[in-house]
């Protein structure tokens, strides 16, 4: 039996201070530029090649995908920039994830809260740990998902949470 991984990844912590013209060009700050990095080399250290990386194309998500790329070395121009993962509904999220093809057994997610944790609470078996913060997905956390099926077959309960990493 095949079977799929997903992470699924928060960006880091964002630049509330920054005069960003909108909300989808606010950067990461200092803290969300080392958290990125360090989830980016932990997942180089240890989760296993090839990996396809989708993300929101707005700028905190973007700075995150790049880290990861540049430490798991997958080129960016690899990297799947897509609209529809900016501020994603978890409905909109499964639809994403629905186009991948069973060729891609290991894909990574890079998006934005709440669409995030709504979509892991909705896949995993059980229930998640939140953070001290009473948060399943704070910023530059990492979820590990497995199936023991196809993408267009996820729904409510069928994936396999294997662990969530948070940066603290």
């Amino acid at each position: 039996m095949e079977t799929y991984e997903l992470f699924v990844l928060r960006h880091g912590k964002s630049d509330w201070e920054n005069d960003a013209p909108s909300d989808f060009q606010r950067p990461l700050n200092k803290r969300g530029i080392k958290a990125a990095n360090h989830m980016a080399k932990w997942m180089a250290e240890n989760i296993e090649m090839p990996l396809q990386i989708a993300s929101s194309p707005a700028l905190r998500a973007w700075q995150t995908a790049v880290a990861v790329s540049q430490a798991v070395e997958i080129p960016e121009h690899e990297i799947l920039f897509l609209g529809e993962l900016y501020l994603a509904s978890c409905e909109e999220l499964l639809t994403v994830l629905s186009v991948f093809s069973e060729d891609e057994k290991r894909v990574l997610l890079i998006g934005h809260n709440p669409g995030l944790e709504l979509l892991v609470s909705y896949l995993a078996d059980k229930p998640i740990p939140e953070s001290d913060d009473g948060k399943i997905m704070p910023t530059a956390t990492l979820a590990h998902l497995t199936f023991s099926h196809n993408w267009q077959q996820l729904s409510k309960g069928t994936g396999t949470l294997q662990w969530i990493r948070r940066p603290k």
